[in-house]
């Protein structure tokens, strides 16, 4: 039996982010990092790792995931409003 992954939801809403052009982001996949929406290697052990975001525009403000549902990682695509509850 093949189970699935699921990550942890950090949090229901998406994290709005000014971007830094040239500097390297690494958005959290598994949910559990304490610097949200970024890596902090709380990964370690759990079948996730991080994505390497590489930012092209200076100032461009984002939605980085929170609920890590996301089609179009690490960016929100509103997946957060199928979440139960």
């Amino acid at each position: 039996m093949n189970q699935k992954l699921e990550p942890t939801i950090a949090r229901p809403k998406p994290y709005l982010i000014t971007l830094e052009r040239g500097r390297t982001y690494f958005w959290c996949r598994c949910g559990k990092s304490a610097r949200q929406p970024f890596c902090d290697g709380s990964h370690k052990g759990s079948g996730f790792e991080p994505m390497k975001y590489v930012a092209s525009v200076d100032g461009e403000e984002v939605l980085f995931c929170g609920c890590k549902r996301t089609a179009t990682q690490p960016f929100c695509d509103g997946a957060h409003t199928n979440l139960p509850g």
